[in-house]
């Protein structure tokens, strides 16, 4: 894999249920840029994004990331993972569960009251988790995910649920991360979101419709959004 690459996939297949899920993906994730996954509902971004940290049974084709295969034990510090569910103990305070992660981590002992003031979980240290709004639980995720400073970011749906203020918020924070040399794949079932990212992945049914820029996109299918370029895509696909 070229140094400039983070993830590089090549013919990557998944199948579950005697179902094709993914239908022999090549893509190529740029480092330090937020690349954007973009589709509906059940059109196999969670398998993707699983597949690229490791954690999902491939039928065919390989992944790797930062220039290994993906799940490899060399990738534990350097990938943070958020799922679209809460993935932190409910029973536990905010500082409580990321002082654990960053224990099992081996993160600088500081990194919990760091990544607490990053997401905005300020005067909710103390707080249980389960305690905790949708969206705040969300947050306490994405905080573990940024222990220890990894280099690639894969977030599954992170704004969802969010009011617009947080989301911007967040967005903020990814922009900052990138700036700082941090890979972030970031999906999304939100369009409108598009045009915070670098480069965008467009899928539709286990398959890529688009990866390029959203300014080559637009110019490509000669329409004035995201929204429009995709169905222009699907329509041409036909």
């Amino acid at each position: 894999m070229m140094n400039s690459s983070a993830v590089l996939a090549a013919g990557l297949t998944v199948e579950r249920g005697g179902h094709t899920v993914l239908h022999g993906l090549d893509l190529d994730i740029p480092r330090g840029a937020i690349t954007g996954l973009l589709g509906p509902s059940g059109c196999g971004k969670t398998t993707l994004l699983r597949s690229i940290v490791g954690v999902q049974r491939i039928a065919a084709g390989r992944v790797e990331v930062l220039g290994v295969p993906a799940g490899s034990a060399a990738l534990r510090d350097k990938v943070g993972y958020v799922t679209q569910a809460p993935s932190v103990y409910g029973d536990l305070s905010v500082t409580e569960n990321l002082v654990y992660f960053a224990a099992v981590l081996g993160a600088p002992r500081q990194d919990p009251a760091r990544v607490i003031a990053q997401v905005g979980l300020g005067g909710h240290e103390h707080d249980t988790v389960d305690r905790l709004s949708g969206g705040q639980r969300a947050r306490v995720s994405l905080a573990a995910a940024l222990l220890g400073h990894p280099e690639l970011l894969v977030l599954d749906e992170p704004t969802v649920g969010l009011d617009p203020v947080l989301r911007q918020d967040l967005w903020r924070l990814f922009r900052g991360l990138a700036d700082d040399g941090a890979t972030l794949l970031v999906s999304s079932h939100v369009m409108d979101e598009a045009t915070r990212c670098d480069k965008l992945l467009l899928m539709r049914d286990g398959r890529l419709l688009a990866h390029d820029t959203p300014e080559a996109l637009l110019s490509t299918t000669g329409t004035a959004d995201i929204d429009s370029a995709f169905l222009s895509l699907v329509e041409a696909g036909r």
